[in-house]
């Protein structure tokens, strides 16, 4: 039985369109302005915020590959790529809603998705994007305290 689904699944698992080995890089974004004010870029590590004294703060620092695992798996398990491009769409209410970008780029294709914070259709969707973010938002915390700066 082991054998049988080893042969079954290690063709799917090697063709599947997103593949960590493929990962190059992530993009997150998020705020309520045109655009928005926030913003991660793993592939040049820089990470641009508002605090709570609207100053924008510029930090610098990388993920790693454990961090890169972690929310490619999460995304796998929440269906990230099976997402629709827009959840939500953008109108005159949503200029002081926020609004969350998620990119996810690998060597053949990349998967975009954004996440308006009044969306009002499916709920299991707008919970896994939630979902999503929060995981996003998370991973960057650690590894900003990781690098200290």
């Amino acid at each position: 039985m082991i054998i049988y689904c080893y042969i079954y699944y290690k063709p799917i698992i090697q063709n599947a369109p997103f593949r960590k080995d493929d990962f190059v890089s992530m993009q997150f974004s998020y705020g309520v302005k045109d655009p928005v004010e926030n913003s991660y870029d793993s592939k040049t590590g820089i990470y641009h915020y508002v605090n709570n004294k609207d100053s924008v703060i510029t930090k610098k620092f990388f993920l790693k590959s454990d961090d890169i695992l972690y929310m490619h798996r999460k995304a796998n398990e929440i269906g990230l790529w099976n997402f629709p491009d827009t959840i939500g769409k953008k109108s005159n209410k949503s200029q002081s809603i926020p609004r969350y970008n998620i990119t996810f780029n690998y060597k053949e294709k990349s998967k975009h998705v954004t996440v308006y914070g009044d969306f009002d259709g499916n709920p299991k969707l707008l919970d896994a994007a939630v979902q999503m973010r929060k995981i996003i938002q998370e991973t960057l915390l650690q590894a900003e305290r990781r690098s200290g700066k």
